[in-house]
């Protein structure tokens, strides 16, 4: 059964079956949230849990993913990644050990709580994302540069 619509007035959802106020999250709100249900590492513990990663999940977006990203990384982007991970046979195991990124953290913190949601034991997101990898010298893969000489 469908729940019933909900209807916005001045910032704030209303049921008009129930009556009840739900005050308005924006995304900052929902990240924050997230945030404080995963389990999130530094940089410099991310780099050891790497080497025993089952998955190394980019979840930013394609063109993201390919002008640099970590090596070893998947792109599964936010928007698909529920789809993607039914999708792939080795990704089902619920048991396996995730890493997630993105560029500053926020959407990997989302992703993190969608998989724990879906049944994920063992995911983990970098704080500060590929931006805080990137600020502490560590190695990515990047394209290489066409040359036209």
């Amino acid at each position: 059964m469908c729940q019933p619509v909900q209807r916005a007035y001045a910032g704030v959802l209303q049921d008009p079956i129930r009556m009840t106020h739900t005050p308005m999250k924006n995304a900052h709100d929902l990240v924050l949230a997230a945030k404080s249900q995963c389990r999130s590492v530094s940089v410099e513990d991310a780099q050891a849990l790497l080497v025993s990663a089952d998955a190394i999940i980019d979840v930013r977006e394609a063109d993201e993913y390919a002008a640099g990203h970590l090596s070893g990384a998947i792109n599964l982007p936010r928007g698909l990644l529920e789809f993607k991970l039914s999708g792939t046979p080795a990704l089902e195991p619920r048991d396996l050990n995730v890493v997630l990124y993105c560029k500053t953290s926020g959407r990997a913190a989302l992703a993190a709580v969608t998989m724990q949601s879906m049944g994920y034991l063992n995911v983990v997101s970098i704080d500060g994302g590929y931006d805080a990898w990137l600020e502490a010298g560590k190695p990515v893969v990047k394209p290489a540069q066409t040359s036209f000489e």
